[in-house]
């Protein structure tokens, strides 16, 4: 397994993390048995990141987590364990970095999770309420508490990064980033590299369309988020699908499973840039697990990129209501 430092001064990681939204049914789903095997084969292959967050499920996420802390012995020790909270659902105030939350938000996180302090915590929605000194103000706090290891931020502007920087380290930022979706490429990735903060990338498969086997329309349909999300609708559905069957039969002629193409090529981008791929299903957790062994050529990653060119895609990431909260930036 590939290894990484898990922002500028933190402790070395795998290049590659378990996203564990999918443990709490968000994409269909899934069994606390069927989480474990995919958390038990993580760590058999090497994994060391386990990424999830208070609204996954609303708490079901870091409760299967920590059951399989409490009946794994030594899984605890060996993992860098991130959460994150923010994200409120009151419609009033739908995002929330106030003190007092983080710090209530966090101690809920270690109870469901079973733990008495987190390796990394980030601010899941930055709030615009707070400037970004103020928040990183906030998670200094929380470090300071013993609580969490380090702090991060999500989908946010780099001059947010450059702001909350100057007031407290920040190991990590997470955002979107995928052949399908290259926006922290416009000053994201070269603001985290100059820093020494680690990009953590989640959707590295683009919600599966960079896969052997993307969600049928009719499956995304029937799902909460895909239902509405521009990418997923008609036709831009269609058209998308046949823009990846090329970097399908590519990856057929290579020899290699579609994801793992995908998750190599996230990992070319820098060895700052960590993958958090999600899934319940260990046969594909095998196949993003084939993207770390996976040393692509620059000849390689031409032909990817001819295939999938930046903007590719048809139809935005999100759809109106789905962009309130991360910040844009060009």
């Amino acid at each position: 397994m590939k290894m990484t430092r898990l922002g500028a001064d933190g402790p070395e990681v795998s290049q590659f993390g378990i996203g564990a939204m999918s443990f709490a049914g968000i994409y269909g789903d899934a069994t606390v048995g069927e989480s474990h095997a995919v958390l038990d084969a993580c760590r058999a292959a090497g994994v060391t990141h386990i990424d999830t967050a208070n609204v996954y499920g609303g708490g079901k996420s870091e409760e299967i987590i920590g059951s399989w802390f409490a009946n794994t012995r030594g899984a605890r020790e060996q993992m860098v364990l991130a959460t994150k909270a923010g994200i409120t659902g009151n419609p009033d105030r739908p995002f929330n970095n106030d003190p007092k939350h983080l710090q209530e938000s966090l101690d809920a996180s270690l109870k469901r999770l079973g733990v008495d302090h987190v390796d990394l915590f980030y601010v899941h929605r930055y709030d615009r309420a707070h400037s970004p000194e103020d928040v990183a103000g906030t998670l200094k706090r929380l470090i300071d508490s013993g609580k969490t290891r380090a702090v991060g931020l999500s989908e946010i502007a780099p001059t947010t990064l450059r702001r909350a920087s100057l007031e407290c380290p920040i190991a990590a930022v997470q955002s979107e980033y995928s052949l399908a979706t290259r926006a922290p490429e416009l000053g994201l990735l070269q603001t985290c590299a100059e820093l020494g903060t680690t990009l953590v990338a989640f959707s590295p498969v683009g919600r599966a369309f960079l896969t052997d086997a993307p969600f049928s329309y009719d499956r995304g349909q029937g799902m909460a988020f895909t239902k509405n999300n521009p990418r997923f609708m008609a036709p831009n559905y269609a058209a998308n699908i046949a823009q990846t069957d090329k970097l399908r039969a590519l990856a057929a002629e290579m020899g290699e499973p579609t994801a793992a193409l995908a998750v190599a090529w996230v990992m070319a981008q820098g060895k700052n840039v960590l993958p958090i791929p999600g899934t319940k299903n260990e046969a594909h957790l095998a196949e993003l697990l084939r993207g770390t062994q996976i040393k692509l050529s620059a000849e390689d990653i031409a032909r990817i990129e001819e295939i999938l060119p930046v903007g590719w895609a048809h139809g935005d990431r999100y759809n109106a209501v789905q962009w309130l909260g991360p910040e844009r930036y060009c």
